[in-house]
């Protein structure tokens, strides 16, 4: 094995979660708290042991404080990852290079947020106002024109895709139908038992053209977390392994966050793209190798780009794959079988590297048959990071 190469050497070895909600009703440590408690316990590992912490920003949960909480001893590593959702599968990887190179033995991943009960991404309200930090200068030269939120940011790159490559409206519709089909399943879910028909998703109105409320992600209330330690001590530990076979971080010529209009073609997301070919070359696997995956989904028609970025299927042909239903139930590569974060919950993309363990695991609701390799995505349109997650080292 190349040194160099993480791939193998780090295994997710505990989970642990709360329920999904819209008014937690205790606070984000509360819920931190809960979720590392219950991923140590699926792991079998005392909470003295923890040696090591990471999350991403947009978190207001300090690793000190659970760390105290959890009775730790010797902390040795800890890291926040910037660039919110983008950074959802970051923490996965540093605390794989912590493992890995002897930094740390034992780190919890985390992530815990009342992001529809206390605050709310999508309101388009963030105190920029007169402060002289980059934000707010960067930001001012789009929120005067009405690009506000993350769905106008999104709904600029949608547009050019349909112009570019004849995708629809409709085609939309369809990634948002197979992921509430699988959330209607999923009794985590917040919409358990609330499909949707491609009627309703027309219906549904409109939030900036081109994009329908049922093309955008939920606020959620919740908590995840998970533990990491070496493959060698995974296998005596009490959860059945996940190995780390990939884990990236990407930027791109051209890169803003949610506004990278300036590039010569706005159809794609050359940040995952690059994400994408470092997971398969630290992996050795091709997209064949994959049987289900786990794409970020705050706004549909990042999916359908996902899809094409990973080689799933060519260049504007995610289309044609979506309107095959290769992406649902049944599919060829069936994507977000959680229900994703349109029908699970928003909990930043982590419920979603949650669903990539439990595939792995066999102990998904909406199992995959013989699944030996997941691909997880972060947040799109911003620097971005993802993983490859398998059943062998």
């Amino acid at each position: 094995m190349n040194d160099m190469n993480i791939s193998g050497r780090a295994a997710i070895v505990g989970l642990g979660a709360t329920e999904f909600s819209k008014n937690s009703g205790r606070t984000e440590l509360r819920l931190a708290m809960e979720a590392t408690l219950a991923a140590l316990a699926d792991a079998g590992i005392d909470p003295k042991e923890v040696d090591g912490f990471s999350s991403y920003t947009m978190d207001k949960v300090p690793e000190y404080e659970i760390a105290r909480l959890l009775g730790a001893r010797n902390v040795n590593f800890f890291s926040q990852v910037p660039h919110g959702g983008g950074a959802a599968c970051a923490p996965v990887l540093h605390a794989a290079m912590a493992v890995a190179t002897g930094i740390a033995k034992t780190v919890v991943v985390y992530r815990a947020m009342n992001e529809r009960s206390w605050y709310r991404f999508g309101s388009g309200d963030y105190n920029f106002g007169d402060k002289p930090f980059f934000d707010s200068v960067n930001y001012g030269w789009y929120m005067p024109y009405g690009f506000h939120t993350p769905a106008a940011w999104v709904g600029m790159f949608a547009r050019r895709y349909m112009h570019a490559y004849g995708a629809t409206s409709e085609d939309f519709g369809r990634v948002a139908v197979a992921v509430r089909d699988f959330a209607a399943t999923n009794p985590a879910a917040f919409f358990y038992g609330k499909p949707i028909t491609l009627e309703d998703h027309q219906k549904s109105k409109w939030i900036a053209d081109p994009l329908h409320l049922l093309d955008c992600c939920q606020e959620s209330d919740g908590a995840v977390a998970m533990v990491i330690t070496s493959s060698d001590r995974a296998k005596d530990l009490k959860a059945k392994p996940v190995y780390i076979k990939g884990a990236a971080q990407g930027m791109s010529e051209g890169q803003q966050s949610m506004t990278s209009f300036y590039r010569n073609d706005i159809t794609n997301l050359p940040e995952m793209g690059h994400v994408a070919n470092q997971l398969w070359k630290q992996s050795r696997l091709t997209p064949d190798d994959i049987q289900t995956a786990v794409l970020y989904d705050h706004f549909t028609p990042f999916v359908m780009t996902q899809l094409e970025e990973f080689g799933f299927c060519k260049r504007g042909e995610a289309k044609e794959f979506v309107r095959a239903g290769h992406h649902a139930r049944g599919g060829r590569l069936p994507v977000n079988t959680h229900g994703g974060q349109l029908g699970e919950a928003y909990i930043h993309g982590m419920n979603g590297i949650a669903e990539g363990v439990r595939q792995v695991r066999g102990s998904s609701v909406n199992q995959v048959s013989n699944v030996h390799n997941v691909v997880v995505t972060a947040g799109t349109g911003v620097p971005t990071s993802g993983l490859i997650l398998g059943d062998r080292a």
